[in-house]
């Protein structure tokens, strides 16, 4: 089968590769309909992942359709059209029972990191019952392939950590998908004011489509004192980190006001600054979280119901054999305007 392949840092090929096969019990494989590219698998070629290794397959979220099943799954069988989640969930380990599935015992973000991905024809799902969703009959399959991560993740780490409510005023820092996906399912506890700052005019312009009630262009390495403006000098109640560098890290520090939240969703690769000279005596909470799915059943029935509509982040799609194309069009998404690209295997 073809499969995108990480091959260390900087370096990835399209290549030729075994058919996945069962190894436990409660293994299903799933034939690939749709997969996408994260801004992980960008940390990952970046190196900032060091848990995955050089010949892994890449890829976390997907649709497909089950193809064979362990002798122990029961809820799926040959021939069910499934969602992937991007974390695999025993669901009996004490992470588990604690609705913690991203520290799973046996499984967690696995996909893609320590066993092979989505980004192939075929791919093999642990856990197979408590880790695929059967997809609604008429479902949008390209929707679907937004909630196997970006969406639990914008809304878990980001908006849930982040304690985001009714009136409350909230800055996502980062306008790219994943603050994206914050800003569509903030919209759920209705904030008074939700302001998205990023260097990229065209991502801020989007964010405005999204319901953005302002936007901060940060070039100049003004916008604490931008959303100060904003708040009457306050600060904002929730700042959303959704980049993973050191100076969107800081910012959301200057930003939070007495009694707010900073809630970490990106991926760093290296150390930030922790001003605890200024924030020790703010009541700030600081959250941290791997996106554990637990929201994806609700996701699910909001992007049914048409309360949210994921779909309005995919700006490309490709064909696996131009995967490497795919590639390229996301990783310069300055260039070529690229939110979600969409990969059909």
């Amino acid at each position: 089968m073809k499969a995108l392949v990480y091959q260390g840092p900087g370096l990835k090929s399209l290549e030729d590769r075994p058919m996945p096969e069962i190894q436990a019990s409660g293994d299903a494989i799933v034939r690939i309909l749709k997969t996408t590219i994260c801004g992980t698998d960008l940390h990952i070629l970046k190196g900032d992942v060091p848990s995955c290794a050089p010949g892994r397959i890449l890829g976390h979220e997907g649709v497909g359709v089950v193809e064979s099943v362990g002798a122990a799954v029961s809820a799926f069988r040959p021939g069910d059209q499934v969602l992937i989640s991007c974390i695999s969930s025993c669901g009996k380990c004490e992470s588990c029972r604690r609705g913690m599935y991203s520290h799973c015992a046996s499984g967690g973000w696995i996909l893609g990191n320590t066993i092979d991905g989505t980004q192939a024809e075929y791919v093999r799902i642990p856990h197979a019952d408590t880790s695929l969703y059967p997809v609604p009959p008429g479902a949008d399959e390209e929707a679907l392939v937004m909630l196997s991560d970006i969406l639990p993740t914008g809304f878990e780490c980001g908006v849930l950590n982040g304690k985001v409510a009714p009136g409350s005023t909230v800055a996502i820092v980062g306008a790219g998908p994943i603050g994206l996906a914050t800003l569509l399912t903030a919209q759920f506890y209705s904030p008074s004011q939700v302001i998205l700052i990023d260097l990229d005019d065209g991502r801020l312009e989007v964010a405005r489509r999204f319901g953005a009630t302002h936007t901060i262009n940060s070039t100049d390495g003004r916008a604490a004192e931008a959303v100060l403006a904003l708040t009457g000098g306050r600060g904002v109640d929730v700042s959303i980190e959704a980049v993973g560098i050191p100076a969107t890290f800081v910012l959301c520090q200057d930003i939070v006001a007495p009694g707010g939240t900073i809630a970490n969703i990106g991926v760093h690769g290296h150390p930030a600054d922790l001003h605890l000279e200024r924030l020790w005596s703010q009541n700030v909470a600081i959250t941290t979280r791997l996106v554990d799915t637990v929201s994806t059943p609700m996701l699910l029935k909001t992007v049914q119901s048409r309360k949210v509509d994921p779909a309005r982040l995919i700006t490309h799609r490709f064909k696996l054999d131009r995967v490497l194309d795919a590639y390229d069009t996301f990783a310069r998404a300055a260039q070529t305007h690229a939110l979600k690209v969409i990969i059909e295997a």
